[in-house]
């Protein structure tokens, strides 16, 4: 756990972010809370964004997958793909997220899939379902992102 997971991208993509100094790859990882848990991005659009968490290390007292831990994929995968709608120009803040969990997983990955619900000027909002390795729902979320313009 905590290994760094390397994501892709095409230079000019990763010039464009630095210019506004933003560590596109350390963004695509979720930073250092990301690499605690050991969160892997998948697959980065605009569309859709997929990436999977361990359960290990990730669990309350009672050894379930802790709800805090799913909001905190949740909040990637959904401000991710806000990020990838808005282009260079903007930066995705979140400024609401919502998160219904509908079972306990104890072992395994989970892996969360956000598609746009709204994707705007000004704002983008995701759905963010994330299942155990069987399929089954663990946790709905919603994530609103405020898309702001960069100085640049």
């Amino acid at each position: 756990m905590g290994e760094q997971h390397a994501v892709k991208f095409p230079q000019e993509v990763l010039d464009e972010y630095t210019a506004l100094g933003i560590d596109l790859p350390a963004l695509f990882s979720a930073g250092a809370l990301g690499i605690r848990m050991d969160i892997r991005i998948l697959e980065a659009s605009a569309e859709r964004v997929v990436a999977t968490m361990p359960v290990e290390g990730n669990t309350q007292p009672y050894g379930l997958l802790h709800g805090g831990a799913s909001a905190v994929l949740a909040e990637t995968l959904g401000s991710v793909g806000a990020m990838m709608h808005g282009g260079i120009k903007k930066v995705a803040v979140g400024v609401d997220l919502n998160c219904t969990h509908h079972r306990g997983a104890r072992s395994g990955l989970v892996t969360g899939v956000a598609t746009p619900v709204h994707r705007g000027r000004s704002t983008a909002t995701y759905e963010i379902v994330i299942t155990d390795e069987q399929d089954r729902r663990v946790c709905t979320a919603r994530l609103t992102c405020l898309l702001r313009d960069t100085d640049s």
